[in-house]
């Protein structure tokens, strides 16, 4: 998921779209929920993404020349209205990335921009780079700084001396993408990130004052990582249209890799009191059980940079600025790539204020089709991490890819839903304006406003958890100078990813609500008399172990305490998966549907101590049946497409749930 969309700007639009008719609502809803269900805020709807602010189309001359005949906040306001007429929240928006961060008509149109949100009643995040990976700051970061650039220890075992420490660019992703070919930074270098928060953050709290934190809610960072790893080329008809900013080099050989960092061997000294340097040959090769444990070691420590230095240090600049540190990763969908990329994705994402995704796909079957992954891990480091806040990065960019062209609203509603019932709260898009009516924009903006009136500020209601196995994958991990992928990873590696990548897919196609766990989070959770397992002032009835793993001792004894006291331990093994009717029948489920089906996607929530089902049909087939629940009463049915309410048909514990293809549908229970 690694391409961006251009986003075309439209200044000049004055059309308003009526709101939608309502049905008469089921009175016992509150009316707080009913008002802003008929009026979503701001705060509740999508955000366009535009890569600057310029209504010349021209770049930063002609800008300067509009700027000459007609009044910036003029210009700025004109294009802010259009998208709040297409029922848009606000804007992701940057400095334009011609002359990134020193031009100043740039600066000047952003300011206005940022004005015009603000008079609008619109909100604003800042994208924190020059297309992307963020960190570069469109290359200000590494100027006059070479040594902050990402470092590899690479391996090359043809020579009598293997080790060479060299920059990592070539065959990464910094040189391999659809933005730009440039240099980059090394994640956990603690100096190269302050240099980055200084040009990047710190221009923009500059320019834009009292706007940080007020029209400006959140800094959006865009898929950072430690970047000492070949993810393949991007294709050769789109790389040839990609800028190289830093030429690459032909003489680089292409070598397994591991990230590396000026102060590494003391930090790995300090922590483990050995000597990396007389251990480093295991990061790339050996089977004992020694070797094993050298890698465990080194990806723990990386882990931890990560999310500290990089993760960490944006977050603690944007709380003193009083606005949300945001963004997502790289990869999110490719366990095996979490090592090398980031040490630990759930830890790093687990370090944002709001932890995000990105989605490039408007197909809604997609969810049951291995991308649940894609918004699991965000909406599950946010419940760690004590938010509730998860955003999106979504467009219909695979579906243009392909030749598809523009999904329909059908389909964009859908996508929301799916990712919604997964927890996710902030949709920032990537659709292109053009040829959508604004009307057509209208209603997929009113229906995100509608989820978020419901759900934003209720609770995500998992009761099971997945166990996330990077300490495992730690210990199987084997760099690799062509593109990484699972085949030359080791069988154990592959059993552990196949087992995880099952149960995932199992659990949502059986409307089974979970949250990933790693070990550390494991290890710090408690288990109540009533065989609960609490985690972040959650309690959990199941876990769901990947076959192959081992816990950690810490680990291991909670799992082994929640056993005993009743708790549901479900593993997954060779001689029985985990899946289909088996996993219905050992979990039994709360909420399920009366007869198993795969096409409906469910989210369980709790607010004001109601329950709040969100039902989401991601087929191209209607759905006719029932879900059963556990609490009789008369439940209310909403319609988030059409804005519809009414009572649900209720017999006993048991709710008639219709859907057309790709419908969705918010039920909300009695008070309890």
């Amino acid at each position: 998921m690694r391409t961006r969309l251009t986003t075309a700007i439209a200044w000049s639009i004055a059309m308003t779209a009526a709101l939608a008719a309502h049905a008469a609502p089921h009175p016992d809803l509150p009316a707080a929920w009913l008002a802003r269900w008929r009026k979503p805020a701001a705060t509740d709807r999508p955000l366009q993404i535009i890569h600057g602010i310029d209504p010349s189309g021209r770049g930063a001359a002609g800008m300067a020349q509009m700027v000459k005949s007609a009044s910036p906040d003029e210009l700025a306001e004109a294009g802010m209205r259009a998208y709040a007429e297409r029922g848009l929240g606000g804007v992701v928006c940057n400095v334009m990335f011609q002359d990134y961060l020193r031009s100043e008509p740039a600066w000047t149109a952003l300011v206005a921009g940022i004005g015009a949100c603000r008079k609008l009643g619109l909100v604003a995040w800042i994208y924190d780079e020059s297309g992307y990976p963020s960190g570069s700051a469109g290359g200000l970061t590494l100027e006059g700084r070479p040594e902050y650039e990402a470092q590899a220890l690479a391996y090359d075992a043809a020579k009598a001396d293997p080790f060479v420490v060299r920059p990592a660019y070539e065959f990464t992703h910094a040189s391999n993408n659809y933005a730009a070919a440039r240099r980059y930074i090394n994640l956990i270098d603690d100096r190269a990130v302050r240099r980055f928060i200084e040009v990047t953050h710190q221009a923009y709290r500059k320019r834009l004052g009292a706007e940080i934190g007020s029209t400006v809610h959140a800094f959006f960072t865009d898929e950072p990582s430690l970047i000492t790893v070949n993810l393949g080329q991007i294709p050769e008809s789109a790389r040839k249209n990609v800028p190289i900013q830093d030429p690459l080099d032909p003489t680089v050989k292409p070598l397994p890799s591991v990230p590396w960092v000026y102060d590494l061997p003391e930090q790995y000294r300090r922590r483990y009191h050995r000597d990396i340097m007389a251990e480093r040959r295991s990061l790339f090769v050996g089977d004992t059980e020694a070797d094993s444990a050298v890698r465990t070691r080194v990806w723990s420590l990386i882990a931890d940079l990560v999310a500290d230095r990089f993760y960490g240090q944006i977050r603690t600049w944007c709380r003193a600025a009083g606005v949300a540190s945001s963004g997502h990763n790289l990869w999110e969908e490719a366990i095996m790539h979490h090592p090398t990329l980031y040490g630990n994705g759930l830890k790093a994402l687990s370090r944002m204020d709001i932890p995000g995704l990105d989605e490039l796909s408007s197909n809604p079957d997609v969810v049951i089709n291995g991308h649940w992954m894609t918004a699991a891990l965000p909406a599950s480091a946010a419940l760690l991490n004590g938010g509730r806040r998860v955003f999106t990065e979504v467009s219909d960019f695979s579906e243009q890819m392909s030749g598809a062209g523009n999904v329909g609203v059908p389909e964009m509603q859908c996508a929301a839903s799916w990712q919604a019932a997964f927890g996710v709260t902030d949709f920032t898009l990537y659709y292109g304006i053009q040829g959508r009516t604004v009307e057509q924009y209208r209603a997929y903006c009113d229906h995100v406003g509608r989820l978020n009136a419901i759900l934003k500020d209720a609770r995500p209601d998992p009761d099971v958890l997945l166990y996330y196995p990077i300490h495992d994958l730690w210990a199987e991990y084997r760099p690799m100078a062509e593109p990484l992928d699972m085949g030359h990873q080791t069988e154990r590696a592959r059993r552990i990813v196949g087992s995880f990548s099952s149960l995932g897919g199992a659990l949502t196609r059986n409307q089974a609500p979970f949250c990933l766990v790693d070990h550390d989070f494991l290890a710090g959770a408690s288990v109540r008399s009533d065989g609960r397992l609490m985690l972040k002032g959650r309690a959990f009835r199941a876990i769901a172990l990947p076959e192959g793993v081992v816990l950690p001792p810490a680990a291991a004894r909670v799992v082994a305490r929640f056993e005993a006291k009743g708790g549901l331990v479900l593993r997954d093994t060779a001689a029985q998966r985990l899946a289909g009717d088996r996993l219905r029948s050992a979990l039994k489920p709360e909420v399920r549907l009366a007869e198993a089906s795969s096409q409906v996607v469910l989210g369980r929530f709790v607010r004001n101590g109601r329950q709040v089902l969100l039902a989401v049909n991601v087929s191209r087939s209607a759905y006719s049946g029932a879900l059963e629940v556990a609490r009789q009463g008369q439940w209310t049915q909403m319609d988030p497409a059409t804005g519809q309410t009414g009572a649900a048909a209720v017999t006993g514990n048991s709710i008639a749930l219709t859907l057309a293809p790709r419908q969705t549908v918010l039920l909300v229970g009695p008070k309890g």
